[in-house]
């Protein structure tokens, strides 16, 4: 049985969609999501997310789950079933509406109700809400299909999405979490780069932002560094993080030495959730 020439359009226009949805390409309008991250927990069951179109174009986006396993790295694979320790939340949530299409700055609220509260035991459940732009229709370019009948033509639509996790937690949280193997790397003409190891342990994720202070030998503290909105998720235990510092006159980070300190958001009360020290120079680290 042969393969007809509107098989191998079909076919090529698939796999072009694929190699798309695997890369970061830009969106059809700005998408602005607030918050960032949804946690049930402490009895609350229903909530809300903020999406503003702050692009130029009339944009739409559809919104499902997903499921996310993290890597030691940071990085993010697209899961179908969970992993040893894992819990799924997807089932346990439902959210109206399920299709979204915003005008150039135009918001609109997504609600998200906890369901099925009495076949939750205890322990930690995330899935990740996914927003994924739909492409608006491109006639003109339709229109410009070569008519030539010996020719193939592709055409390649992006595809971009945003997923933020949604969180379940029952019971109280025994989760404690600790940095080690801090170490600074310096190579000539590149900004400094510290070197650091998340261990987590217990029942639930942790988040967080982590800052680096620099303090000079005569004790004067400097911010050089951070990243906000840092994770590590169920059912992972370690977590590596690469930091740049800054170049800032008057600072030597041939001497001295540096504080990090990873702390909870301010929603949490900034608790201090772990810290370290690296005394410079130093290109081993510490444990």
């Amino acid at each position: 049985m042969g393969i007809s020439r509107n098989d191998i359009r079909h076919w090529m226009l698939c796999l072009g969609t694929l190699l798309i949805l695997s890369t970061s390409v830009m969106a059809q309008g700005d998408l602005l999501i607030f918050p960032k991250r949804i946690v049930f927990e402490n009895g609350k069951k229903a909530q809300v997310i903020n999406l503003s179109n702050m692009g130029k174009d009339t944009a739409t986006y559809n919104i499902s789950f997903v499921q996310i396993r993290m890597n030691e790295n940071g990085t993010f694979d697209n899961i179908t079933s969970p992993d040893s320790g894992q819990l799924f939340a997807d089932t346990f949530l439902r959210f109206f509406p399920r299709t979204v299409t915003l005008a150039p700055n135009e918001s609109q609220v997504v609600k998200i109700q906890l369901t099925r509260t009495d076949k939750l035991t205890q322990g930690e459940y995330r899935s990740h809400l996914y927003f994924r732009a739909v492409p608006r229709a491109m006639a003109a370019s339709r229109n410009q299909i070569q008519k030539d009948t010996s020719s193939i033509s592709v055409h390649l639509v992006p595809v971009f999405g945003i997923t933020i996790a949604t969180i379940v937690r029952i019971g109280e949280s025994t989760t404690k979490v600790s940095l080690s193997n801090v170490s600074l790397e310096q190579k000539s003409n590149q900004a400094p780069t510290v070197h650091m190891d998340f261990t987590r342990t217990g029942n639930m994720s942790v988040y967080g932002d982590i800052v680096v202070t620099y303090i000079s030998p005569k004790g004067k503290s400097t911010q050089v560094g951070e990243i906000r909105g840092i994770a590590v998720y169920t059912p992972g235990t370690l977590r590596r993080c690469n930091m740049e510092l800054k170049q800032i006159d008057g600072i030597d980070y041939s001497t001295g030495k540096l504080k990090i300190t990873y702390s909870a958001q301010a929603d949490a009360r900034g608790i201090t959730l772990a810290e370290a020290e690296l005394e410079l120079p130093s290109l081993t680290g510490i444990k």
